[in-house]
């Protein structure tokens, strides 16, 4: 495991710790399964335990990872039953809050917006996938935020978390990839026209897209780990 030695700022150190191990988990670097390693992850993040502690203890909340007696934490690692499940439920968040944002958004929060996807297309184009993916989480809150239903936000938080570094995984693929980026622009037009029907649409597909591509992928990681194990 590894990661870039970050600098953190002492107020609120745990939350910041906390963003941190989101950000490794999401990206794989923690794996799915995988116990966290208190030592290791301290030495790397440059923080003692107290505060890391406290940030596993967010994460566990969140449903992250998951505290095991006599064995710490562990990264949570979703069957395919719970990702059916949870993208189930995802899509479902992710209409009403395209809806909702294209009858309530702000001319400020769309200008916003549009700038999130000039700087998400410009990762696209240099194939930065962890910029893109850091922008495109901040532009589907964006229009979570443009709703204007803090029920709904809390709601698309929590079920979203476990789905990051599915999400993230999603776009390894160059030809999904590309056409995710196709769907965003999609996306920013029918907020544009304030067209509620074609956002939900879009946010539906998007999510279906998304699906089909996790489980393809967990079909393939069964697929390898069955290989090696039969080696």
């Amino acid at each position: 495991m590894t990661a870039d030695i970050i600098s953190i700022r002492r107020a609120a150190l745990h939350e910041q710790v906390a963003q941190r191990l989101r950000q490794m988990l999401v990206e794989g670097r923690i794996a799915p399964g995988a116990k966290l390693n208190e030592r290791e992850l301290a030495e790397v993040l440059q923080v003692s335990r107290t505060p890391l502690r406290e940030a596993i203890k967010m994460l566990a909340a969140e449903g992250l990872v998951e505290l095991l007696p006599n064995r710490g934490a562990i990264a949570i690692a979703l069957t395919e039953t719970d990702v059916r499940n949870t993208f189930e439920v995802m899509a479902g968040l992710e209409a009403l809050s395209g809806e909702l944002a294209a009858q309530r958004i702000t001319d400020a929060e769309l200008a916003e917006i549009r700038a999130m996807q000039f700087e998400m297309m410009a990762a696209f184009t240099r194939r930065d996938l962890s910029n893109y993916y850091r922008i495109n989480a901040l532009i589907h809150s964006a229009i979570n935020a443009a709703a204007k239903n803090p029920v709904l936000s809390a709601t698309y938080n929590q079920v979203n978390a476990r789905l990051q570094a599915l999400r993230f995984r999603s776009n390894q693929d160059g030809e999904k990839w590309d056409h995710a980026a196709k769907e965003h622009e999609q996306m920013i037009a029918a907020l544009a026209s304030r067209d509620a029907a074609a956002m939900r649409e879009v946010l539906l597909s998007h999510l279906h897209r998304k699906l089909d591509v996790v489980l393809q992928q967990l079909h393939r990681d069964a697929q390898h780990a069955a290989s090696g194990a039969a080696e």
